[in-house]
């Protein structure tokens, strides 16, 4: 294995593209990344729920906002509001919306959230 891997978002190993969302992931062999976009009008509930078949989002995330925004609200009715060099960690059980006028554009370093999120069974 090498002691060095490096892999560019130009040219992932899979993508996904539920309703607003384009989700890019990279395999660097040990660990998982994706690149995550939703776009203006997003909402966890509207485009990622019909494929999550739960009623809230059960996926831990953990990353840093590149730009936009995204407002997250968790089942406890904690919420919060992520902008552009964020760095969060979101617990399942949550919904989130895009409010914003541009995209918002997120890296996830949770590897079982880059295999799972937003891909259909």
């Amino acid at each position: 294995m090498a002691s060095i891997t490096m892999r560019t978002f130009d040219d992932p190993d899979e993508t996904r593209r539920p309703d607003k969302t384009q989700m890019d992931i990279v395999d660097l062999g040990t660990a998982k990344v994706a690149r995550l976009t939703a776009q203006p009008g997003w909402t966890w509930s509207e485009c990622i729920k019909p494929i999550a078949g739960t009623d809230s989002c059960q996926t831990r995330h953990v990353g840093v906002v590149q730009s936009g925004s995204l407002t997250v609200t968790h089942d406890d009715g904690t919420e919060m509001v992520l902008t552009a060099g964020n760095v969060y960690v979101i617990e399942p059980g949550h919904d989130a919306r895009n409010d914003g006028n541009q995209p918002f554009v997120a890296l996830e370093f949770e590897s079982h959230t880059a295999e799972m999120y937003a891909k259909d069974s």
